[in-house]
């Protein structure tokens, strides 16, 4: 199959961010099909221009790994306003203008990821103009996020999007999930249950090389890796990291970006704080050695109704690749840390359950440690291989294209 994806946010591995593509094309390629990846270059979390470009050049090209990337150029921002909406609005006219003109060979399915709606559309047009099958793959529920953020439903925003939303489901050939109870929302706006797939994040275990944690390292380290948005609420751990200042034998760290991370930096210099570092971006090749570093990985969501549907988050399942021991703190409908017994879960509003929590894991012997980790290993290698669930989107790929033949 000749497989393309609209991803507005898609990235490499030697960029900081989720590579569920990159692994999933990767791994398809490997099975014979033929994947382009169609993103923009700027990038969602570091708010810069990852590509160069040259005078009045729209777009790039290039080949990793096998896997075929389409950069647009689009415009800068820095908040969630309007030049963001610009930014989206540009990466769907450009796929729409230019993604026919590049690329020559027809594609047999277009797989359009919400990020965005408007890339979902872009996906949707483009597999009208060849008559193939088209594929929405919703990784967030839009607007529903936005609604449950504080957006009201009337706003003239929301109300476009949940028009695009209902159209671009009935459009869709297939709808695959990210989130494992989203359908219960999906089926609400008049979709068949039969039309929705499951395929959750997964991690690339071959990135990921387990080894325990040997002997009594100098410091307990607590770090949390990815986006610093609202949404991950790390005010908590730096309020955890003053209630802790004094205990030497511990230390924290927060490594990413996002638009919360100036907050962070004054809380921490307004409290004077020593014990935690907040530290920029890596890419995503380095995380496994980053996460190798530590003994406990922390995850973190702000209490939000919209985890009633799950979460399928792609930094989780890094973190138990690493084989170390997670602290869950959030309100979701799954939790793979209490599937796995790989650690703990709090509250995600309670400072003093967090505090508590970290403590108890501290004070574990070194087996103990080793065991939760080895447990979260295990589970994620049954559960969520990108070598297992790649069958699972292979599959829905070929069946629309099967339909489509009949």
């Amino acid at each position: 199959m000749n497989i393309w994806i609209l991803n507005h946010h898609a990235v490499t591995p030697q960029m900081s961010g989720g590579t569920r593509h990159y692994d999933f094309a990767k791994a398809l390629v490997k099975r014979g099909h033929q994947v382009t990846i169609i993103a923009s270059s700027f990038h969602y979390a570091k708010l810069k221009e990852m590509k160069e470009y040259s005078h009045n050049q729209d777009y790039l090209q290039e080949t990793i790994d096998g896997v075929t990337f389409l950069w647009f150029k689009t415009p800068p921002y820095q908040s969630n306003g309007v030049k963001r909406v610009v930014n989206m609005l540009s990466y769907t006219k450009k796929a729409l203008q230019f993604v026919p003109k590049i690329l020559k060979e027809k594609p047999d399915v277009i797989i359009g990821s919400s990020v965005h709606l408007f890339a979902v559309y872009a996906a949707q047009r483009l597999a009208n103009k060849y008559h193939i099958p088209f594929v929405m793959e919703v990784r967030d529920l839009w607007p529903q996020t936005l609604i449950d953020m504080g957006m009201s439903k009337w706003h003239p925003f929301i109300m476009l999007l949940a028009f695009m939303e209902k159209f671009l489901y009935q459009k869709a050939d297939k709808i695959i999930t990210l989130l494992p109870q989203a359908e219960h929302y999906i089926t609400t706006l008049g979709v068949e249950k039969s039309k929705i797939v499951w395929v959750s994040n997964g991690v690339e275990l071959s990135n990921h090389i387990y080894r325990p944690i040997e002997g009594r390292r100098k410091q307990f380290k607590v770090l949390y890796t990815g986006a610093i948005g609202e949404a991950n609420n790390l005010i908590s751990l730096v309020r955890v990291a003053a209630l802790l200042e004094e205990e030497l034998s511990m230390c924290f760290e927060i490594i990413g970006d996002g638009p919360q991370k100036s907050t962070l930096l004054e809380e921490v210099q307004k409290r004077g704080l020593t014990n935690i570092k907040i530290l920029p971006p890596v890419p995503k090749e380095e995380i496994p050695v980053i996460l190798a570093s530590a003994d406990l990985l922390f995850f973190n969501l702000k209490d939000s109704p919209v985890f009633k549907f799950g979460i399928s988050s792609n930094k989780l399942f890094d973190y138990m690749a690493a084989g170390r021991m997670i602290l869950f703190s959030a309100n979701a409908s799954n939790n793979p840390i209490k599937e796995s017994g790989g650690g703990e879960t709090v509250n995600p509003n309670s400072t003093i359950e967090l505090k508590d929590a970290i403590m108890k894991l501290f004070k574990l012997s070194l087996s103990e440690k080793n065991k939760l980790g080895e447990n979260n290993r295990a589970y994620v290698e049954q559960n969520f291989a990108i070598s297992h669930l790649v069958q699972s989107l292979e599959n829905v790929l070929k069946e629309v294209c099967k339909n489509e033949k009949k």
